[in-house]
């Protein structure tokens, strides 16, 4: 912490020694400096000996005379019989010198460390003025404040350093403290920087003056700063698009690349933020997806359902304003939904839907306009013209400011059309009690005045169906009664007549359908009559025999007679027997040659005859008699060839 400094007056200076003799001293080269002469008297002689090697000064201590004395020299050589004396006097003992060099090595390292470990005396920088202030005492006061290892504190011992000259003699030693102090800092900046607080470490940063010496690592230090930061920003940006893309798996990839930028700030907190979102994303998508799924029926209750799902997305989801959307959408449709069922008269559907509007629609009167219309409509759906009047009174309090006044304005309407048609219905009704052919079509004619598109036209189509109904069942019930009365004679004849009289009711009438069935039955009794002697002849050739001829008659009978399924089935069994018969006459053909060869060719025809005939038992009893044949004629060649008979 203290190398290469200076201090001003470190040491202090005793009385007797003259000042500046040791403060800053340096040798003067251009004196000689010689070994002084040291003449060592008797060793046996306490009082001539010479100093101990324990006797030291103390540093900045004067010097007694006698030593300065003795370091004086006068240039003269000493006697050289003194000089073999004193070597006579010295031990010649190796375990003397050895413990000496010992000693006087640790000795000079004891005293080495205590001087290392001895801090100088620290200054009051408070109380230095700083324009007279030496380089020694800014720089001391500098390494004080930057000890703090503090922002304000470092820039201060930075300032005031950097304020000495360049060609200062310390300018070396400043500027590596500068440099150093400015690697603290801009630490200080990392710390803030790896903690997400960009903007506080750029501030940190900057505030190291442009014009040190450190001012390049400064700079270096920002681009790296704003280089990651940027990466990062573009990585987060690409996952929050992916997001709102709703692509998960590619947005958790990018979250990922969070965790190779160089901050901790991205690649922890942020990234974590990213996959809460990704979670949240997924589970929000998974309800919207639902609501959507109800919303698209025309159920309240599902459309309600959806509305309540939506909801539970938070505004920090990336769903949320398709959320409200849905929210919004729904609703509209629960209002659509409200005012076609007022159209269709279903009143106690509208005061549902109206109780259970959710509070996103935000107009009160609007449902309040739902209710009483649907109030309306239940008086209205009597049909009186009492309640009618009641209804259209009702529904004209509706004032034209209202959102549902429209909505009103129609069934007004329609109620006062519907009081015209309940009028008219009532006398129709009145004219069709007697049950008379010619009122039926008198209150026929009333009701066909009510137009399409009036309230009660489909009751009045439904009243003319019933009276047209009654009017041709007692017009044409003569004829099939007349019909029938023929059939039940039985003979072709009368099947016909029968025929020919249900054919005057025609396509559309009442009885049109009854007649038509009476029409089949009857053609089919007849065709019946007709056919069943072709189908008897022909069983009877079949049990002769004759199957060929069987056939001919059987196919006598065309399609769509009656009796065409039972022939046709007939017609297949007994093709069926013929070419069983048939098989077996070409394997007993074969056989007629007698050898090995031929055998097993008729065995195989012979097995081609269908299961379903009367030839497939005795074609089975051949197989086996054709099969020992083989047998044997194997077992006699087998005396003379085995190889063949095998």
């Amino acid at each position: 912490m203290t190398r290469n400094r200076e201090f001003p007056d470190r040491w202090p200076t005793s009385n007797g020694s003259s000042s500046g003799k040791f403060n800053g001293w340096q040798p003067n080269h251009s004196e000689p400096v010689t070994q002084p002469n040291v003449n060592y008297p008797d060793r046996g002689n306490p009082s001539t000996q010479p100093p101990q090697q324990s006797e030291k000064f103390g540093v900045g201590q004067p010097v007694p005379n006698s030593r300065l004395n003795t370091a004086q020299t006068t240039g003269r050589q000493a006697p050289s019989g003194k000089t073999t004396g004193v070597k006579n006097l010295l031990p010649r003992s190796w375990q003397f010198w050895s413990a000496l060099v010992v000693l006087l090595f640790g000795s000079a390292g004891f005293a080495s460390a205590m001087m290392l470990l001895r801090l100088p005396a620290v200054p009051n920088c408070r109380a230095v003025f700083w324009p007279t202030a030496s380089a020694s005492m800014r720089l001391s006061c500098a390494q004080v404040a930057a000890n703090q290892e503090t922002v304000p504190q470092l820039l201060k011992a930075i300032a005031l350093v950097d304020a000495l000259p360049e060609d200062h003699p310390l300018r070396p030693q400043v500027n590596q403290h500068i440099e150093e102090w400015s690697q603290v800092i801009l630490e200080i900046g990392e710390a803030k920087f790896q903690a997400g607080q960009l903007n506080e470490a750029l501030k940190i940063a900057k505030r190291i003056p442009s014009k040190s010496v450190a001012g390049a690592i400064v700079e270096k230090r920002v681009k790296r700063w704003q280089k990651i930061w940027s990466r990062a920003e573009g990585v987060y940006d690409q996952a929050e698009k992916q997001l709102r893309l709703s692509n998960w798996n590619l947005a958790f990839r990018e979250a990922v690349r969070l965790t190779y930028v160089d901050n901790d700030y991205w690649a922890t907190a942020k990234y974590n933020q990213l996959t809460d979102k990704i979670k949240m994303g997924r589970e929000d998508s998974a309800k919207l997806d639902k609501a959507f799924e109800l919303s698209r029926s025309g159920n309240i209750e599902k459309i309600l359902a959806a509305i309540k799902k939506a909801k539970e997305i938070t505004e920090q989801s990336y769903a949320y304003k398709e959320a409200q959307d849905l929210i919004k959408d729904s609703g509209n449709k629960l209002v659509e939904i409200a005012q076609n069922k007022l159209e269709q008269g279903k009143w106690s559907e509208v005061l549902e839907i109206a109780y259970k509007l959710p509070e996103t629609i935000k107009v009160p009167e609007l449902k309040s306009d739902l209710i009483d219309l649907a109030h309306a409509l239940s008086r209205a759906e009597s049909g009186t013209t009492w309640d009618l009047e009641e209804a259209i009174a009702s529904a004209q309090k509706l004032g034209s400011e209202r959102p549902l006044y429209k909505k009103g304005q129609q069934l007004i309407s329609r109620w006062q059309r519907e009081v015209e048609d309940v009028a008219r219905l009532e006398r129709a009704r009145t004219y069709a009690t007697s049950g008379l052919p010619s009122d039926l079509r008198l209150a026929v004619a009333e009701v066909e005045q009510i137009p399409r598109g009036n309230p009660r036209y489909q009751e009045a189509r439904g009243e003319i169906r019933d009276w047209t109904r009654q009017i041709q069942l007692i017009e044409d019930r003569p004829f099939l009664e007349r019909a029938a009365q023929l059939a039940s004679y039985g003979s072709i004849d009368s099947l016909q007549a029968a025929v020919q009289e249900a054919r005057k009711i025609s396509r559309g009438r009442s009885l049109y359908q009854e007649a038509q069935s009476k029409i089949n039955q009857w053609s089919r009794s007849i065709q019946q009559q007709e056919d069943q002697p072709y189908l008897d002849q022909a069983r009877t050739l079949a049990i002769r025999g004759d199957l060929y001829a069987a056939v001919a008659t059987a196919e006598q009978i065309k399609s769509g007679r009656a009796l065409y399924n039972e022939a046709q089935s007939k017609v297949r069994s007994w093709k069926l027997e013929l070419e069983g018969q048939q098989r077996l006459r070409e394997a007993y053909q074969i056989a007629e040659a007698g050898t090995p060869q031929a055998l097993r060719k008729a065995i195989r025809v012979a097995r081609q005859v269908p299961t379903s005939t009367k030839s497939r038992s005795e074609a089975r009893t051949v197989v086996n008699r054709w099969s020992y044949k083989i047998l044997s004629i194997a077992r006699s060649r087998s005396a003379y060839n085995l190889s063949e008979s095998i």
